[in-house]
């Protein structure tokens, strides 16, 4: 498969009382899904995942969590044109609840697994999301 373009995310958790958040963001479009953004040339996925995070959430508390990747493929059309896209996620830790959104969102929230999976609105952000969950049990992290 061809790719016309490349993307880098973040599947975002903080841990209060016990408890694990994943931060969803209300995209102007009207979907929910995890922030992320155009990997600009020369830019390493984890400095886009930087990048993307600052501009989208004001976050700069990032901790990125090794050996966790995720990659979603799909296509979407552009002025017309059937263009194809790849997202990759890593999965990010924070300790910072406070979110300053950018202009293109209109809504944040904080959500425990259960109520995330139901809010993001693509199957393949749900299937990142199962992952994120899954990697974090079986390695402890919560």
């Amino acid at each position: 498969m061809s790719i016309d373009e490349r993307s880098a995310g973040v599947v975002l958790f903080r841990v209060e009382e016990g408890q694990v958040y994943y931060l969803l963001l209300h995209y102007i479009e009207g979907h929910w899904d995890f922030p992320k953004g155009h990997i600009e040339p020369g830019e390493s996925i984890e400095d886009t995942i930087r990048r993307e995070l600052k501009e989208e959430t004001g976050i700069e508390d990032l901790t990125l969590i090794p050996g966790f990747s995720k990659q979603i493929y799909y296509k979407f059309r552009r002025d017309g044109d059937l263009r194809s896209k790849c997202v990759e996620y890593r999965l990010g830790k924070t300790g910072c609840a406070g979110v300053t959104l950018s202009p293109e969102h209109k809504g944040y929230g904080w959500y425990v697994y259960y109520n995330a999976i139901r809010r993001v609105t693509y199957p393949n952000a749900r299937d990142v999301l199962r992952s994120a969950e899954r990697f974090l049990r079986q390695q402890g992290i919560v």
